[in-house]
């Protein structure tokens, strides 16, 4: 049976989600478990590029010119 964990935090960059969310992973595979994470920032119509760094957090440019967050950088 699939379960799911949601790693919220608001809209501050830099509080440990991804640390976080890493380490429950992490603890999870050690026992045993199969583990998945996938990343979701809900912005609609928002380059994350122009966004304030305090909303998003800095932006990572990948090889093919698209932007991402630092988490998957």
């Amino acid at each position: 049976m699939t379960k799911h964990i949601f790693v919220t935090g608001g809209v501050v960059s830099s509080l440990g989600k991804g640390l976080t969310a890493a380490s429950i992973g992490l603890l999870l595979e050690k026992r045993g478990l199969r583990v998945r994470m996938q990343k979701l920032d809900p912005y609609l119509n928002v380059d994350p590029g122009t966004m304030s760094p305090y909303q998003h957090g800095e932006v990572y440019v990948l090889d093919d010119g698209s932007e991402t967050d630092l988490d998957l950088g």
